[in-house]
């Protein structure tokens, strides 16, 4: 075989294979271009969630109360990460761990897929990680929950948990309408899992929607700075001040003490967690005698009506009611005034027990107010078949029932509204016209009463510089081991101002103060003057024209 056959030869088995592999090109170019596409975009195109943010929860002012920051979540491959130890050092050096810990992380994780690295990392920090390239770590956009007020108004709008789903207060009860939907995109990825090119949308990620609260975040603030200073200065166990608008019902400031910090869930004391002004009960003492008062005016007993308190005390069944003096002959102010426990005993008495329990309920007391809050409390409101003269006048000056600091305030914006109840709300704009529980009369004149608490009476220490204040002090005694506790008292004070055509109603709590002084009238009443005093000026309410009242 000569050279040039050779050559020939060669040249031509060269084409033959050349002609056999652009055949089979065609061929598979012709019969299987579906399946290779496919199974190439089965390696390389993603389908990738787009997280969607949650809706603000704004004051009624538009000021934020919670809001929502991109964050970004750092996971990992264990399979897939280098075993070098310059890069494992890099990165848990950026994670702020030793290596030995992540590497024992990442060895015991090695049978999965996923593993968080950190969740929620600030943008700049999540982007210094990924920029040094290394195989198998990854990261996802998602949204973290901010609190601009911190402690201010958490009872009221509580929080969220890490996968942003609400867990207490209004971020609980409104998760449906915060929480966003999220959407879908297809994406090609390089062989390290890192986003090339977003190919195109499959379903578009939905907001959450905004949400305005009724709260006034300047008045939350008085409320939150007055009661917080309050309870370190009578070392009390706890504290709750509820402010309402009287017109609208609506709550304006909801506070409580001890509070939290919702941006610190690391150190979160679940003790401090819950909303005290909704979810706790009292029996509420003195506070619903101005009630009684008006089951009295409702038989037909005219404001001058007098009883005789003396000797200052009155033994019933088995048990002695006494004044802290005689008070001699009071009228039905008189008895508010000075809160006679004689003085309401002996009108409890003469009066029908069913018609004061149906004044409890019909303005609320034993059921949940309706405002939406989770883990509203009903209270506790006694329906016997037959009432002990002991507990008739027991339950005429608030013991034997409990409510909650949210419905008493509910019980005296009726008074303050001129005996129109309405449905107290959260949300701003949630207005309802409301049903008449009370003679309009008997309002006024109850209105005209608490006055006298305030200018003559237990409450001297509520009234307001250039304002008239109505109001009702009170002072219970707790249940202990044995009975009530002589040494553990929860002081009161519920009142409105102005006195004529009031505008605001609040109710403060003070839970075990441990200062020699534990009645309502020295302890939560100056509280109500300090709040309720910036509440009007701040709001530009005219100061009272006492004679133009008259």
């Amino acid at each position: 075989m000569t050279p040039a056959f050779r050559i020939h030869l060669a040249a031509l088995l060269f084409l033959l294979l050349m002609a056999g592999g652009a055949g089979r090109l065609i061929y598979i170019e012709m019969s299987e271009k579906d399946f290779l596409q496919d199974q190439g975009d089965a390696r390389t195109i993603r389908m990738e969630r787009i997280n969607a943010h949650r809706g603000m929860i704004l004051d009624r002012r538009d000021n934020p109360l919670a809001v929502s920051s991109p964050v970004v979540s750092l996971w990992a491959n264990p399979s897939e990460l280098p075993d070098d130890l310059q890069s494992l050092t890099e990165l848990s050096t950026g994670l702020g761990v030793s290596v030995d810990e992540f590497t024992l992380k990442m060895r015991r994780a090695e049978s999965r897929n996923f593993v968080y690295l950190r969740r929620r990392a600030k943008p700049s920090e999540a982007d210094a990680i990924l920029s040094l390239g290394l195989p198998g770590v990854y990261g996802e956009k998602e949204y973290h929950r901010f609190y601009p007020g911190g402690e201010i108004a958490a009872h009221v709008v509580g929080f969220t948990n890490i996968d942003d789903v609400g867990q207490e207060g209004i971020e609980l009860s409104f998760d449906d309408w915060l929480s966003g939907k999220p959407g879908k995109k297809k994406v090609l990825k390089n062989l390290y899992g890192e986003i090339v090119r977003d190919i195109m949308p499959v379903a578009e990620a939905v907001p959450g929607r905004n949400l305005r609260l009724s709260i006034d975040q300047r008045l939350q603030f008085l409320a939150y700075r007055e009661l917080k200073s309050a309870i370190a200065q009578y070392e009390a166990l706890s504290g709750s001040f509820v402010l309402l608008d009287v017109q609208t019902g609506e709550v304006l400031a909801m506070a409580n003490q001890p509070s939290y910090n919702p941006n610190n869930r690391i150190q979160l004391d679940l003790s401090s967690v819950r909303n005290r002004a909704v979810t706790d009960v009292f029996e509420p003492g003195s506070t619903v005698k101005p009630f009684t008062v008006a089951v009295a005016l409702e038989s037909g007993l005219d404001v001058g009506y007098t009883i005789d308190t003396s000797p200052g005390f009155l033994k019933v069944d088995d048990a002695v009611i006494k004044d802290p003096r005689n008070r001699g002959t009071l009228d039905l102010g008189g008895i508010l005034a000075y809160s006679s426990q004689v003085g309401i005993s002996r009108l409890a008495l003469s009066l029908n027990e069913y018609d004061i329990w149906k004044q409890f309920q019909t303005l609320g007391f034993g059921e949940v107010t309706g405002v939406g809050f989770p883990g509203e409390s009903s209270g506790f409101l006694p329906n016997r078949r037959r009432w002990k003269d002991i507990e008739r006048v027991t339950f005429a000056y608030g013991y034997g029932l409990t409510v909650t600091p949210l419905q008493l305030a509910s019980a005296y914006s009726t008074i303050a509204s001129g005996g129109i109840k309405r449905d107290v709300s959260l949300i701003a704009g949630q207005v309802s016209e409301g049903q008449r529980v009370m003679n309009a009369r008997i309002a006024l004149q109850l209105q005209s009463m608490l006055g006298r608490v305030i200018t003559e009476g237990t409450g001297q220490k509520a009234a307001i510089e250039s304002y008239d204040v109505g109001g009702k002090t009170g002072t219970a005694r707790k249940i202990g081991e044995n009975g009530y506790d002589d040494t553990r008292h929860i002081a009161f004070f519920a009142g409105f101002a102005p006195q004529y055509s009031p505008r605001f109603v609040g109710v403060v709590l003070i839970n075990e103060p441990k200062t020699e002084q534990v009645g309502g009238g020295s302890i939560a009443a100056p509280i109500f003057s300090r709040v309720m005093s910036n509440v009007l000026r701040l709001l530009s309410v005219p100061p009272t024209d006492t004679r133009e009242a008259v």
